[in-house]
């Protein structure tokens, strides 16, 4: 059995047509749904229930974020795969089938994602993997961004160096090696850091073409916004804290504090965001207030 885990905040519409999605595609298929409201502001549960009959619903009283989010979910999964996948994605008849098929043929795989289009533009591709993290400045690159789907990648089935956040299956048995998501991220980060969890525990990051999800998620980048540039700026420095050792992240530290961090500011500084200069300061000093908190599985806030 599988269970789809998904995350509500403040989008009713866009979880109901989610729900409508998987009960399309997937009814057919042993699966349990579970939906964790992210302390939404109107408690739509009824709804929800009403669209997908026999929907487990779990109520957050308060924002957890991404991973805190996802973490009640899986906390409450019995499946034998869980598949965490965004509200604002919608699936495809073959979704569930290919990627636990690849996850029984090889034992490696601890994470896997499928292709994702982009929703509005389906024949544009979001992800198709993403290259290795060149940890002395924390950037890669997704690999297939921004291409026309010509199907170069139907039939693709790699490893590759981190899963996308949207969609990601993994075997419930794994967890209890790996353990959950790190919530003290709250937003940005934490997929790529459970994936390093995964690659700690002898498991490999794997990339199927073979199915498709469909996410709605704006080909921009989107508007920049205070909460968006302080934990971006905040957690690209402790995902490197976390996952790497000593002399990487002093390394990391002088790049990121007296090149890109200002950088960054110059450009906020251009566009008339001076706003949002204070945002990256904050993150930044986030870090050095809590600077002996970052032991892996051993974070607190």
């Amino acid at each position: 059995m599988t269970s789809i885990i998904s995350v509500n905040f403040n989008q009713p519409e866009v979880t109901i047509a989610f729900l409508k999605s998987v009960k399309e595609h997937a009814g057919e298929i042993p699966l349990e749904v579970i939906l964790v409201d992210n302390g939404s502001k109107v408690d739509h549960g009824p709804e929800f229930l009403a669209t997908f009959p026999g929907l487990i619903y779990l109520r957050s009283a308060e924002n957890l974020g991404f991973a805190g989010g996802n973490n009640i979910g899986i906390e409450r999964a019995t499946g034998d795969f869980l598949l965490l996948l965004n509200n604002d994605t919608e699936i495809t008849p073959n979704l569930i089938p290919v990627l636990s098929e690849e996850l029984d043929r090889n034992p490696e795989i601890g994470l896997i994602s499928p292709l994702l289009l982009y929703y509005d533009q389906p024949d544009l591709i979001q992800y198709a993997g993403f290259t290795e993290m060149n940890y002395l400045t924390c950037r890669n690159k997704g690999i297939g961004n921004m291409e026309h789907n010509s199907g170069q990648y139907d039939q693709a089935s790699r490893e590759t160096a981190f899963c996308h956040g949207a969609a990601m299956m993994c075997r419930r048995t794994d967890l209890e090696r790996v353990g959950l998501m790190e919530a003290h991220y709250f937003l940005y980060y934490e997929e790529l850091d459970w994936c390093e969890k995964f690659k700690r525990a002898g498991m490999k990051i794997w990339f199927s073409g073979r199915t498709k999800v469909y996410h709605k998620e704006s080909v921009s980048v989107g508007k920049e916004s205070s909460i968006k540039t302080y934990f971006m700026t905040r957690n690209r420095m402790l995902f490197i804290r976390r996952n790497t050792g000593w002399l990487n992240t002093l390394l990391f530290s002088l790049f990121y504090i007296f090149i890109a961090c200002p950088k960054q500011m110059l450009v906020y500084l251009k566009k008339g965001r001076t706003d949002l200069i204070k945002w990256v300061m904050k993150g930044l000093i986030w870090n050095f207030s809590h600077s002996n908190q970052s032991a892996d599985l051993g974070f607190k806030i």
